[in-house]
């Protein structure tokens, strides 16, 4: 069964973020798709140092949940990301998280599902769900649409519930990651084959 990590990124476990992405995880249940839930707590979450020792392990330096989405990450076919917006970007938190876990396991998302959502009380919302998109392009992965930027408003879950645009949005993006997961599957079923990429090559602005 596919089985999608929907990981929330706000300091508030059941706040707007979580509303948000249980609203998705609903809908992709809802259409045959296993989901998990990731809470990163309210603990610090350590930045990346830039220490390069994943590049030969395959795991962060530092041993904390980074590491244990890494150790399932094949069990998932896809990932929604959820913060909410702090100054027109998403948590630090989820930021430091989410650097280490591209980073030592980058190459391991490619041909996954990916997308983003963001809770906001007003404003700022499509800056933060921009910055969690770049996680997505530039690792090879497929990133779902929907019906608008995946944003959700209010200041409390109740709130965001009265949001009816944002509250569709999110079953649409469900419903579209599930008929991606589908279709992606129903391709390997028939023998297409994922695309042969090219070796990365590295170009610095420096000579």
């Amino acid at each position: 069964m596919s089985k999608v990590l929907l990981i929330n990124g706000s300091p508030h476990e059941f706040g707007c973020t979580y509303t948000a992405l249980k609203e998705v995880a609903d809908t992709l249940e809802k259409n045959g798709v296993e989901t998990e839930f990731l809470y990163l707590g309210t603990k610090p979450m350590a930045d990346c140092i830039a220490c390069g020792s994943c590049a030969n392990t395959g795991r962060c330096v530092f041993d904390d949940q980074v590491n244990k989405v890494l150790d399932k990450l094949e069990e998932y076919c896809g990932m929604v990301v959820g913060s909410p917006v702090y100054y027109a970007g998403p948590s630090g938190q989820l930021c430091a998280f989410l650097d280490r876990l591209f980073f030592s396991g980058g190459g391991r998302m490619a041909g996954k599902i990916a997308a983003s959502v963001v809770s906001c009380r007003r404003g700022g919302a499509s800056a933060a769900f921009d910055r969690l998109n770049k996680y997505f392009t530039i690792s090879n992965m497929h990133v779902a649409g929907s019906q608008y930027w995946n944003q959700v408003h209010g200041s409390k879950p109740e709130q965001a519930l009265q949001d009816l645009e944002g509250m569709q949005t999110m079953r649409t993006l469900g419903q579209n990651m599930a008929w991606l997961i589908k279709s992606l599957e129903a391709g390997k079923a028939a023998g297409i084959a994922a695309p042969e990429l090219e070796k990365s090559v590295k170009t610095n602005f420096v000579r």
